[in-house]
């Protein structure tokens, strides 16, 4: 029996268990951001400090990302993920029940190693127990959960930690996750397993854990460390050039690689993982300023601020159906460019936001974005994978989600730099008039500060600031806006057919 002839008990109860699953782990990704004020202050760390529960997660998932693919032929697609889901269960009841910094950034580390391959085995189990024609459907579906999972998880976050405590952001994960493992379990008995014992390559892994564990680290830290003016930043951009260096020329050249980057011989898979790549680190960028945005020149809590940003997921939500059963009529590459058309306008739309605007038109803005959001991810995805072999299913959406989770960790970091630069140098050009020998700024500083020159001052920095803020971020919506429209034609060089009956989408040849 192949795994394109196996079908579960039950494909809907098969699919509401993976889908379980992976929204808790997506979830995580993004639920404690807003919860970090709240933990360092119980925790009596500083807010720095607090920040490695995020990098903690962020480096580890990174790390076990790629791995998937050896991980699958070693132990098999359901029995990884069912132990997966359980020790992730696990590594969130301890975070919930950590008494130090120490502690919880530990068992963070642990739930961002198990969670790397829970996303792409998901994607290749969901391949393989739905038959042909419904494959896209099912791609849809889990591309709803992945982007819909992110948003929520700071506005669940920050209302949980509100009204409950923060341990709660970690122990909800306890029944969802035992739930979705017996159900997998117990609906995938009797999936085809490999019988496959891979040698572990130890260069390969050494080289991996330690080069993209530096460069997640860098990304992470760089910006609050200012850079290449820090010995840390310096340190551990040489320690992940190196290593990254070695892994990449070992892997090529050795038999049975732990990562397989020989993938990339399949051509649809190469452009497409660079399509997905560029245009999820230009969403990123999105997902990045816009909430801190709202909070720092708009004054929104983070709860507003979540809820401002959540009608993104509104259209995917209703469009999955629609999109999985009609998007393989149409070329994919067509929607894809309908997509980036569209979140490329927003981004023009948004250019021209200001200090006034209300919840409203950013609200809508987010809302009409998700248009192109629901066109985007399942489409990119089905050509990505549309010429893999059914046996490399796993370990190509291992790799490709990997690049995208890097690209990701790589426009967080630009993003914030560029903003911060701008506004600085937007700064220094609106203070330019702001001295002793312009009777106008004398007068206004008189005003605002009713007499006290010092605080009238005060009062215009602050104006000057929050314009300067504002103007480096309508001008990088500019710039992701035209991204967008410039990534048009790297989706134009895959080629079709990207049918679910072909190749892989098929259950391999």
């Amino acid at each position: 029996m192949t795994n394109g002839q196996f079908r579960p008990t039950s494909l809907v109860v098969a699919t509401l268990g993976l889908s379980l699953a992976t929204f808790m782990q997506v979830l995580d990704t993004t639920i404690a951001n807003v919860s970090l004020p709240t933990i360092a202050g119980n925790l009596g760390v500083s807010s720095s400090q607090s920040t490695w529960v995020i990098t903690s997660f962020a480096v580890s998932l990174a790390i076990s990302l790629p791995l998937t693919g050896f991980l699958t032929r070693r132990f098999g697609q359901v029995r990884l993920f069912v132990w997966c889901t359980l020790l992730f269960v696990l590594a969130s009841f301890m975070c919930g029940v950590s008494r130090s910094m120490g502690m919880l950034i530990l068992f963070r580390t642990i739930q961002g190693a198990v969670a790397g391959p829970m996303y792409p085995i998901t994607q290749s189990l969901m391949i393989g127990i739905y038959p042909p024609q419904k494959r896209g459907m099912a791609l849809a579906l889990l591309s709803m959960v992945a982007m819909v999972a992110p948003i929520t998880g700071p506005i669940l976050g920050g209302w949980i930690t509100e009204n409950y405590s923060w341990p709660w952001i970690f122990f909800i994960n306890v029944p969802i996750g035992m739930l979705a493992s017996m159900v997998v379990a117990n609906q995938m008995k009797g999936y085809p397993a490999p019988n496959e014992r891979p040698k572990m390559d130890y260069v390969g892994l050494i080289t991996l854990v330690i080069g993209v564990g530096a460069l997640q680290i860098m990304l992470d830290k760089g910006n609050d460390e200012d850079w290449f003016n820090s010995p840390f930043v310096i340190v551990t951009c040489i320690v992940a050039v190196i290593s990254l260096a070695i892994f990449l020329i070992w892997e090529l050249t050795d038999g049975d690689p732990i990562v397989d980057l020989r993938l990339f011989r399949h051509h649809n898979f190469k452009f497409g993982t660079l399509a997905l790549v560029l245009s999820f680190s230009a969403y990123f960028s999105i997902n990045l300023l816009l909430p801190q945005w709202l909070q720092r020149n708009l004054g929104y809590t983070a709860t507003w601020a979540g809820l401002a940003a959540s009608p993104l997921g509104i259209a995917p939500l209703l469009l999955t159906f629609l999109v999985g059963r009609y998007a393989m009529r149409f070329d994919l590459r067509l929607l894809a460019t309908v997509a980036f058309v569209v979140m490329g306008a927003t981004c023009f739309l948004r250019s021209r936001f200001y200090l006034e605007v209300d919840f409203t038109h950013v609200a809508m803005m987010q809302f009409l974005m998700g248009f192109g959001v629901a066109l985007f991810f399942m489409p990119v995805t089905v050509i990505l994978l549309s010429d893999l072999d059914q046996n490399e299913i796993a370990a190509g959406s291992g790799l490709a989600t990997f690049l995208r989770t890097l690209g990701g960790s790589f426009s967080a970091s630009l993003t914030t730099f560029l903003w911060d630069r701008r506004a600085v140098l937007h700064h220094a050009q609106l203070a330019e008039s702001i001295n002793p020998y312009n009777p106008l700024a004398l007068s206004a500083i008189d005003q605002l500060g009713h007499g006290n020159a010092q605080a009238g001052a005060d009062v215009i920095n602050g104006m000057i600031t929050q314009q300067s803020y504002q103007i480096g971020f309508n001008e990088l919506f500019h710039s992701l806006g035209w991204i967008f429209l410039g990534l048009m034609p790297v989706i134009w060089l895959t080629k079709p057919p990207f049918s679910p009956k072909a190749n892989a989408l098929s259950g391999g040849h």
